[in-house]
């Protein structure tokens, strides 16, 4: 019997489907996760905030293998992990779907103007015109980062008749290599960044790329506000080089009250959503487990596996 770790947050949808070679410790709260955490080989140690998690992990001792919900794991303490040996499979592509949909509606509500439309309806204000007079179709697209979600929100954004052009590792294909974009920001309306949080991505949007980008230039940041530096964004929404900055992330989160983007007209902020406007994330996450579990009972790779020295 393998003794594995889960919150019962997700017993109901699993706990009829679990291998009879697993032996289940179900915690509901942070000490009882402490609790079993030396025991489990298998461990599901997520919580809606990361000390828990962080806490829990380190107790772990025996873990062979953790496993996520969540894509973005760079806050947990990945040295320790892979000294131990330790397989982590995270929660890349759980919410690629619905993120790829969420961006969708944040250009078009930009294009078209439609939060000013919501504000006078709220003002009982019929408007003679429309506040958005921007076409999606013809523009041009950068697309940094081209995995789970990005290559979503490529197929979407190509059914716009828009010209998408990523940033991948490879090239090829119309793409752009890590180390050509910068060079080409000129050419491009928008700017989604689709990106894991490293090292490497660490503030990779500053000034320098703000001054190169046009004056019509929309940022779009789904990935993680440590990706832009944050104070050039806001010197370059108030000065106006760019048009305007939809931002479902921040630096940090939650964002201040009295941070200055809250009262920018051209920043929209959508308060880190863009992957919890769904009611599936969940059921996709069990059905990927119990899928690992077979996996892993077999010797066969468990996915998406995190690569724990690059850090997603």
């Amino acid at each position: 019997m393998t003794k594995t770790a889960m919150s019962t947050m997700i017993r109901p949808l699993i706990e009829t489907r679990l291998p009879e070679w697993v032996e289940p410790l179900w915690f509901g709260n942070r000490e009882e996760a402490l609790d079993i955490a030396p025991q489990a080989e298998i461990g599901w140690f997520d919580f809606g905030k990361k000390e828990p998690m962080v806490e829990t992990i380190k107790a772990a001792t025996n873990l062979k293998w953790l496993n996520s919900i969540y894509a973005g794991l760079e806050f947990l303490p990945l040295d320790l992990l892979d000294e131990r040996g330790t397989v982590v499979t995270n929660g890349a592509g759980i919410n690629a779907l619905t993120i790829a949909e969420y961006v969708v509606m944040l250009m078009l509500a930009h294009a078209k103007g439609y939060r000013e439309v919501v504000r006078a309806q709220d003002r009982h204000e019929w408007l003679s015109e429309s506040p958005g007079k921007r076409e999606l179709a013809g523009e041009r697209v950068l697309l940094l980062g081209l995995g789970a979600i990005g290559s979503l929100i490529k197929t979407r954004l190509e059914a716009f008749d828009m010209t998408v052009v990523p940033v991948r590792r490879s090239g090829g294909e119309g793409a752009l290599r890590p180390g050509e974009w910068r060079a080409k920001l000129g050419e491009f309306d928008w700017v989604i960044v689709a990106v894991p949080s490293t090292d490497e991505t660490r503030h990779m949007i500053g000034a320098n790329e703000f001054a190169a980008m046009r004056p019509n230039a929309v940022l779009v940041n789904i990935a993680r506000g440590d990706v832009v530096r944050q104070d050039d964004l806001v010197a370059a929404l108030r000065d106006e080089r760019i048009e305007a900055a939809l931002l479902d992330v921040t630096e940090p989160e939650p964002l201040p009250e009295d941070h200055p983007l809250w009262s920018l007209d051209n920043a929209q902020i959508t308060m880190h959503l863009s992957g919890r406007a769904q009611t599936k994330m969940f059921q996709r996450s069990a059905d990927r487990f119990i899928e690992n579990l077979d996996r892993w009972h077999k010797g066969e790779p468990v996915e998406p596996r995190m690569d724990l020295s690059a850090g997603y």
